[in-house]
């Protein structure tokens, strides 16, 4: 990962939309045996993580691919008096290595998408006991036919994205059980993600004024918010709820 990325993210409460009571929110549709085993994958700095510890009777495998997300999830942890519950793992979820059948519940956060939603769900399930729960968020359209300005956008960004209804029957098909879905409000991106990641970037940018390669990327993360702040209305996230059949 370019280390400027980090500099701009670093000290940000979530690296992307998603708020604790709607992590609470999912949370409340699993039935998880006592000290259940819960992976988060694509954990980022773990804000989900740690109110999972929180909120819980559990332990939980916080996966990324970036060491310094890592490392400031375990030092946040342990402020927050839950370091004890919580374990990293520095590893790519293309390649999980993991026991079958090792976690009650798979989460994941806004980060599904690196993987694809479809494959995630596949090649994820193995590692869930039987009956086990998965709870993800997904970004998808919220209305047809979006203005061409957001259409353009997120197919460059993401080509898969798609409708709540697609999402849900690719989970069904790819063996699972709905237990419920719902959609984050638009605070749910502003608070903890795009309100901090904005003064990050108004913080930057004089600090490196006459650096063309950083001014595009802060140009690049500027235009993500700023299609947000015109187009909310028409995209969002979709926390789903899922039961392994079988």
């Amino acid at each position: 990962m370019d280390p400027f990325f980090f500099e701009i993210f670093k000290s940000l409460p979530r690296y992307g939309p998603g708020d604790n009571k709607y992590t609470e929110r999912a949370f409340a549709k699993v039935r998880l045996p006592s000290k259940a085993k819960i992976l988060d994958v694509g954990c980022g700095s773990g804000m989900q993580s740690i109110h999972l510890a929180k909120i819980a009777d559990a332990f939980i495998t916080a996966v990324d691919k970036y060491q310094p997300y890592l490392d400031e999830l375990e030092n946040n942890a342990g402020k927050k008096g839950v370091g004890n519950r919580i374990t990293t793992s520095l590893q790519d979820m293309f390649k999980l290595n993991f026991q079958p059948s090792s976690f009650d519940l798979i989460w994941s956060e806004g980060a599904i998408y690196i993987i694809g939603f479809e494959k995630g769900l596949t090649e994820w399930k193995r590692f869930l006991k039987p009956n086990g729960f998965i709870a993800v968020s997904e970004v998808c359209w919220l209305k047809d036919n979006p203005p061409q300005e957001v259409y353009e956008f997120w197919r460059q960004e993401y080509p898969a994205i798609s409708t709540i209804d697609s999402l849900v029957q690719t989970a069904i098909n790819a063996g699972y059980s709905l237990i419920d879905h719902f959609t984050l409000p638009q605070s749910a991106w502003w608070d903890d993600y795009y309100l901090p990641l904005q003064n990050r970037i108004d913080i930057l940018r004089p600090q490196h004024q006459n650096d063309f390669s950083k001014q595009s990327v802060l140009d690049m993360i500027q235009h993500e918010i700023d299609i947000f702040r015109n187009y909310s209305e028409y995209y969002s996230y979709e926390f789903i709820i899922l039961q392994k059949s079988g």
